[in-house]
């Protein structure tokens, strides 16, 4: 009896470890720009959005939500994100498309809105004070 409640723990345990591959990598993120600058524009209204290259994993998506408050979200797909794919801007300017996939993800809170992906896009940590905006992990 001893002998199969150990077997029955270790087949337990064994199965619900998940793969180290099914999570976005952590990478330092600390992206910093003065909100007039050109790049951000989309931003002065509520709704914009804009894509910034050479931080966080696949680069960042900036979001201005309808009551004023910003989101910034890593672009890889949470879909098989060891394969580094950058999600797209949709002309709705609400949902953000993986490419490689067809998953689509809400800017509003990052979560999928389309199948295959079942996880939220990665969120950082945003903050704008003195007409700077502050974007990290």
């Amino acid at each position: 009896m001893k002998k199969l409640s150990l077997l029955t723990i270790l087949c337990v345990t064994f199965f619900s470890c998940g793969k180290g591959g099914d999570a976005i990598p952590n990478v330092g993120v600390n992206f910093q720009a003065s909100i007039t600058d050109p790049r951000l524009s989309a931003l002065h209204v509520a709704g914009g959005a804009v894509l910034i290259s050479g931080y966080g994993v696949a680069g960042l998506i900036l979001y201005r939500e309808p009551d004023g408050t910003y989101a910034a979200y890593d672009r890889c797909s949470s879909y098989m994100p060891q394969n580094h794919c950058a999600v797209t801007l949709d002309p709705s300017g609400f949902t953000v498309t993986d490419p490689c996939s067809g998953s689509k993800f809400s800017l509003a809170d990052g979560t999928p809105v389309k199948a295959p992906a079942t996880r939220a896009l990665k969120a950082y940590s945003i903050n704008v004070s003195n007409f700077e905006i502050f974007v990290s992990n």
